[in-house]
């Protein structure tokens, strides 16, 4: 299995959801499949059998998520930032029905399917090729994007430790991809 890596740059983030939205027919849903990932850390797993009461209450946007970890069996509770409350609002607006029942990665396939993991990962590595992206990306890249940037916007490690269920600082380090170039920077960029 090949290391999946964050991506480290904004501004393909933010093509890549220009990209995803350009598609007619699942631009909504593949948009805010991306930007619910990248906003809160979790796993596929996880992101694929959210439904529509899990994110939705009354016809409005809940507040935060909560459900329970298909790995860990832990409950994850979690605020719904704006860039994801957004993305959910145009998804929903562009469904022609909506049933709380209903996952919300809802695949063509079946009554009531949600995508799989492999459709989810062909999704994400077109839109990462698109962009030009040459490392190795998964739909485990959404998660590390989520730490990585978390962490690059001084987030400490070991609250980020704790989101990721990891038993070490070191772990976690290693895990959002913090590379050497990383660490040069803070020699370079701190000059008392």
């Amino acid at each position: 299995m090949e290391l999946v890596q964050p991506i480290r740059e904004i501004k393909k983030i933010e093509t890549i959801k220009k990209i995803l939205l350009a598609n007619e027919t699942f631009g909504s849903r593949n948009h805010l499949l991306f930007v619910l990932g990248i906003n809160s850390g979790l796993r596929i797993s996880d992101l694929l059998k959210l439904k529509i009461k899990d994110i939705m209450n009354k016809g409005k946007v809940k507040s935060y998520i909560e459900l329970r970890e298909t790995k860990t069996s832990k409950i994850k509770k979690f605020p719904v930032n704006k860039a994801s409350e957004k993305a959910i609002t145009r998804y929903i607006t562009s469904l022609d029905e909506i049933k709380p029942e209903m996952y919300l990665f809802k695949s063509r396939k079946g009554d009531n399917q949600a995508i799989s993991r492999v459709q989810a990962w062909e999704i994400l590595n077109a839109a990462a090729k698109e962009v030009g992206i040459t490392e190795p990306i998964g739909t485990h890249s959404l998660r590390k994007t989520f730490g990585y940037h978390a962490y690059q916007a001084g987030i400490d490690i070991t609250l980020l430790q704790k989101i990721y269920n990891h038993s070490a600082p070191s772990i976690t380090l290693r895990y959002i991809g913090i590379t050497q170039d990383d660490i040069d920077n803070v020699y370079i960029n701190l000059n008392l």
